[in-house]
């Protein structure tokens, strides 16, 4: 097909805005599905994604579309909403020159439809403004129209009423989408360049690799070299998704497909990484991705029924499906051998344990999570840690840096004051007010990580009704007065229950931890002290009393000195078993020092 006929366009838009809904009446309305095939959510492939009702991969489709005689080829490339998914939206911009901004016509402007929309104007996507939802009884697209012309400075009279739901106003959008984006550089006559946006490994077929082509074409039995690394394959399928995979016999310049060369390594595949001919290779590979900053890390241990090699295999699977998830061997005394994970968020970590557990069948234990810091060494050199363990002798330390975000929060103006209080709570410092409208506001906070990541979000829906929505983004790491909490088991320091927070609640906080993990450990044949130290020095203990066995039952009457010995018997019992017994410690127990809650 022609590159002046072919379209890529992304939708990307707030969660539960009806960005999934929107592809699905698209599909309908282009002929690429029928009665017959037809669900809710074609596009969210997972079973996770369907139960929680969010979308958690980008997938993209090929649609045909006929507009006054002449046949246009729409290559949609549907993202997900949440903040923790914004890499996938960034790499799913990156193959497109166009984005349908979508925004709920009853709730409006929300804080990831900002961060969506600045996204999109970086990558250098041309924007068309969609108003969605207008079938509802408390719709107000005039309002939510207005509010993208302040925020956004999309023009209200260039908005698209539609409602995705009915099918309303879509058939409209789609002759939008092909007179108002921009057709890809016609590039056909150069060498292959294809960009790897997204691959998933399959059991049968090797690595699939999802690629948009930028310049020249792929064809079916092509020698290609990846440019990363430097390995050849031959192209042994070609296809598109329509939406099921469909083979054909070539991709060109400006579209989007999957190639399969029966790659066995899943190393050898990098997302952002550029496919060309061998025989006549791209003078440069096309710009792939930004690194993805992990900001969450936690550790992961095989659980019952579970061994390392399995827990190892299942991580190299999964990290070529999410290019945001890293994972490098860790060791602990409590815990044995696994595996020190990083995420991008707390959604993104609950996504990823229970793909583990579904997909790959398989049970860990998850320590608490914990954000990344930076030290800054008496010798000049800047180390970053990922975890409390990493943390160095403090006599080395000249200065303890902790990452900063900027948080967007968008509420009605009658929450406000309850928002402010919790975020002084949280160390939190206000740098902007914003009023979008006469009822709703953004507000725009300068926040440690280490204080939103965990219930910061719960405790905002709970504050604002469910109203407020907000986004978070990576500053810079800045000096901050930190210390180190140790956490006791049996005299014994557990790594994975230490902890690095500000000194101002070090000590209650240490409290708290101890009060909940004494509820959580059971208790033991030998009594077990729990002890909080900071620096070195025990500033708490709390004491799990041990099972209780009444020896002298048995006895009656005589002489005293019989019972003596018994008891006495039993105390150098439970002293010597208190030595060499080992304390189990539930996962419950990890998960219980993570509530800041009274």
């Amino acid at each position: 097909m022609d590159t002046k006929n072919i379209r890529n366009f992304s939708i990307v838009a707030h969660i539960d805005h009806g960005k999934s809904t929107l592809a699905d009446r698209m599909l309908e309305l282009t002929g690429s599905i029928n009665d017959r095939n037809k669900k809710d959510q074609m596009l969210d492939g997972m079973d996770l994604e369907r139960e929680r009702g969010i979308t958690i991969k980008a997938s993209a489709v090929t649609m045909k579309y006929v507009l006054d005689g002449k046949e246009y080829m729409l290559n949609l490339i549907d993202t997900p909403g949440h903040v923790d998914f914004h890499y996938e939206v960034s790499r799913a911009l990156a193959a497109c020159e166009g984005a349908l901004l979508v925004v709920d016509a009853s709730q409006g402007v929300e804080a990831q439809t900002v961060a969506n929309a600045y996204l999109a104007v970086d990558t250098g996507c041309e924007i068309i403004g969609v108003i969605n939802k207008i079938d509802l009884p408390a719709a107000q697209p005039d309002v939510a129209a207005e509010e993208m012309e302040h925020v956004l400075g999309i023009r209200k009279q260039d908005c698209f009423a539609i409602s995705a739901k009915t099918g309303q106003g879509v058939d409209e959008l789609l002759r939008a989408i092909v007179t108002l984006l921009p057709p890809p550089e016609d590039k056909n006559n150069e060498p292959a360049a294809a960009l790897i946006f997204d691959s998933e490994a399959d059991e049968y077929r090797g690595v699939i690799c999802y690629v948009r082509v930028f310049a020249g074409g792929l064809r079916l039995k092509q020698r290609i070299r990846f440019m990363k690394k430097g390995r050849t394959y031959l192209i042994t399928e070609l296809g598109k998704f329509t939406p099921e995979m469909t083979a054909v016999n070539e991709l060109r310049c400006g579209e989007v497909g999957y190639v399969i060369a029966n790659i066995r390594e899943l190393a050898d595949v990098n997302v952002g990484d550029t496919i060309t001919d061998d025989a006549n290779p791209a003078a440069k590979a096309l710009h792939g991705y930004k690194a993805p900053m992990q900001m969450v890390f936690s550790d992961f241990y095989p659980g019952n029924n579970t061994e390392y090699p399995k827990l190892r295999a299942a991580f190299e699977k999964l990290t070529l499906n999410d290019a945001s998830f890293t994972f490098s061997p860790q060791n602990s005394p409590a815990l044995g051998f696994g595996f020190r994970c990083g995420f991008l968020g707390l959604l993104h970590m609950e996504v990823v344990q229970e793909r583990l557990e579904r997909e790959n069948d398989i049970d860990v234990v998850q320590t608490a999570p914990t954000v990344s810091y930076e030290v800054l060494l008496k010798d000049g050199t800047v180390k970053r840690i990922d975890s409390p363990a990493e943390l160095p002798d403090l006599t080395f330390v000249e200065e303890l840096r902790e990452p900063f975000v900027k948080v967007e929060i968008i509420t009605n103006s009658d929450t406000i004051g309850g928002i402010m209080k919790l975020a002084e709570a949280k160390r939190c410092t206000l740098m902007k007010t914003d009023y979008l409208s006469p009822t709703r506001v953004m507000l725009e906070y300068k926040a440690p990580l280490a204080e939103i990541v965990y219930d910061f979000y719960d405790q905002l829906k709970g504050i604002s009704h469910g109203y407020a929505t907000m986004d978070y983004e990576f500053k810079a790491f800045e000096d901050s007065d930190l210390v180190k909490i140790d956490i006791l088991v049996n005299k014994t320091a557990v790594d994975a229950l230490s902890s690095i927070v500000h000194r101002s609640t070090a000590e209650a906080r240490g409290r708290k931890m101890i009060q909940k993990l004494r509820k959580e450990i059971p208790r033991h044949q030998f009594e077990i002290p729990l002890q909080v130290a900071i620096g070195g020095k025990i500033i708490a203990r709390e004491t799990i009393k041990s099972y209780r066995k009444d020896v002298t039952a048995k006895l009656y009457g005589g002489d005293v000195t019989r019972k003596m010995k018994l008891l006495k018997k039993q105390k150098e019992g439970k002293a010597r078993m208190k030595n060499i017994g080992s304390v189990q410690i539930p996962q419950k127990a990890f998960m219980s020092i993570l509530d800041n809650s009274d």
